[in-house]
């Protein structure tokens, strides 16, 4: 291919990626638009004010005149801590060791976690439910504990994440070395392994918040109060707070979204790409 048939090819390339994105963009902007626009409205559908805004931003006021969102919040935030933390005590270790001692096992593995996703919400309460009366009766039946199976929500996303850093790195190399040096296997997990699939790590946690304060299926079918059955209640009596609740969520998962783009990307090979470039 010639150098002028090359580049206008690499012109209709660039121009078919920026018509998708902004097709993407007012796809995505036209209902956050009209939410943000309602909850301006003033009495009456009149006029725009930002009083919505102001009682959100009043945290006194948000905790004395709606109790359930402020405790829906906070269990949002407990549960997506609790899940975070499971996930990456019960991944890590498993994956590296499969790939370290057991690496026929790792299609079995694969399968197991990705299983999740094809098993419809409703179901997955149906399976939990007798779980989840011994929970109940041996922990109580607080709405943290829903991070067990919110761990299960989030396996296909942390596993595709971590699977992807540690296929970046030759884990057996490190862990040998380490190992060689006098490292026992929780140092080699904490100091060698960890570090180098930091990214991963990051990825898998910032997609298992996000996919935790946007659940509400499972909390609202074992009768637990999380952010979205907040919003959900809230919404039957002023759903201006409701929508405009709903909204900073989706404005905190885009912001999660391009937070995990920039953890995403290699320094290294920006920096060889920008090199590559200039010669």
């Amino acid at each position: 291919m010639s150098g002028g048939r090359r580049a206008a090819f690499r012109r209709k390339q660039a121009l078919m990626r920026w018509t998708i994105v902004t097709v993407c963009m007012i796809f995505f902007a036209m209902p956050m638009i009209g939410m943000f626009e309602f909850t301006l409205q003033g009495p009456g559908g009149k006029g725009h004010t930002l009083d919505t805004w102001r009682t959100l931003a009043d945290v006194e006021k948000v905790s004395t005149d709606y109790p359930v969102l402020k405790e829906g919040f906070i269990s949002s935030i407990q549960l997506a801590v609790l899940t975070v933390v499971l996930m990456l005590v019960l991944l890590v270790p498993t994956m590296t060791w499969v790939r370290l001692r057991l690496p026929k096992m790792s299609r079995l593995v694969e399968f197991i976690c990705l299983l999740p996703l094809t098993v419809p919400a409703i179901v997955l309460v149906v399976g939990l439910t007798p779980v989840y009366s011994w929970v109940n009766y041996f922990l109580g039946a607080r709405t943290l504990w829903l991070a067990f199976a919110y761990v299960v929500l989030v396996l296909p996303y942390a596993y595709r994440s971590i699977d992807a850093g540690l296929r970046a790195i030759d884990v057996r190399t490190l862990s040998e070395a380490a190992r060689s040096l006098g490292a026992s296997w929780p140092t080699v997990m904490w100091r060698i392994v960890l570090p180098n699939l930091r990214t991963s790590v990051l990825s898998a946690s910032f997609l298992s918040v996000a996919l935790v304060l946007g659940e509400f299926t499972i909390a609202a079918l074992f009768a637990r109060n999380n952010l979205q059955v907040a919003m959900f209640q809230l919404g039957q009596s002023d759903s201006k707070i409701s929508v405009a609740v709903g909204f900073a969520a989706l404005v905190f998962a885009f912001v999660v979204l391009f937070a995990m783009s920039f953890i995403g990307a290699s320094p290294a090979g920006g920096r060889r790409f920008r090199k590559e470039k200039k010669s």
